[in-house]
């Protein structure tokens, strides 16, 4: 149900409140980046079964962080477009740029603890914690380089930047993610595991060659036709045996 009503919201936030901000207000950017953030969040409450948490936040953060930066580089490298177009977005404001560098940058320093958030939780080593803050540095560098000579060219770099950032950040806490359990406890359950389904399946065949066996019915064996005239059709007499 949580899963279900993320989607729901998102699907409501992103087509009535979303996409006619665009055509109203800048802050459409951010609304975005909230629409952006969910599904992550989604995946998490479907898969842990509605629960959500601190380390469930990790990633839905990077996302909503991640986005600022990457738009406002797309929005300043197309503002004639989006002006074209109709639409509202803060460099169309921003003669200047350094405005929207700066929201840019100030959006990358946000994403610097989410590594050592990730190490801290133990959702991921200390190496991510590490790998994740030279990455984030690497893109708030290009940031800071848009911020002081904003042209084009400089937002180009930084939305080049942020393109290869999320992959990268992903694919981190995939490579060092941590389980709650050691590896050789995770090993010891496995084993048991394995143990406790021998058992059952030697406890099912040992019922199985009772039943074939006859033990179940006395004495005498009863055909197999014997059960299955019975099993369909309860409401007829069991039929009788004569013994030879």
């Amino acid at each position: 149900m949580m899963a279900a009503g993320l989607a729901a919201s998102n699907l409501v936030l992103y087509a009535f409140v979303y996409t006619p901000l665009k055509q109203i207000h800048p802050v459409n950017t951010w609304v975005g980046a909230v629409v952006g953030a969910i599904p992550p969040l989604l995946g998490w409450a479907a898969a842990s079964g509605g629960q959500i948490s601190l380390n469930s936040m990790i990633l839905p953060a990077a996302l909503y962080f991640w986005q600022i930066p990457h738009f406002m580089a797309l929005a300043y490298m197309c503002r004639h477009d989006y002006a074209a177009g109709g639409y509202k977005m803060l460099s169309l404001a921003d003669t200047s740029g350094r405005r929207t560098a700066m929201v840019a940058l100030r959006n990358c320093i946000y994403m610097v603890p989410l590594g050592f958030m990730a190490y801290e939780l133990g959702m991921a080593s200390g190496w991510f914690c590490l790998e994740s803050s030279v990455l984030t540095l690497a893109i708030a560098a290009s940031a800071f380089s848009f911020y002081r000579e904003p042209t084009t060219e400089k937002a180009r770099k930084m939305f080049h930047a942020s393109l290869l950032y999320l992959p990268i950040f992903m694919a981190g806490i995939l490579l060092h993610r941590q389980t709650e359990m050691s590896t050789d406890e995770l090993s010891s359950s496995m084993s048991a595991e394995v143990e406790d389904r021998e058992d059952e399946r030697s406890r099912s065949h040992a019922k199985k060659k009772e039943l074939l066996d006859g033990s179940n019915f006395g004495t005498r064996v009863r055909a197999p036709v014997a059960y299955a005239s019975v099993a369909p059709f309860p409401f007829l007499p069991a039929p009788s045996y004569v013994s030879s």
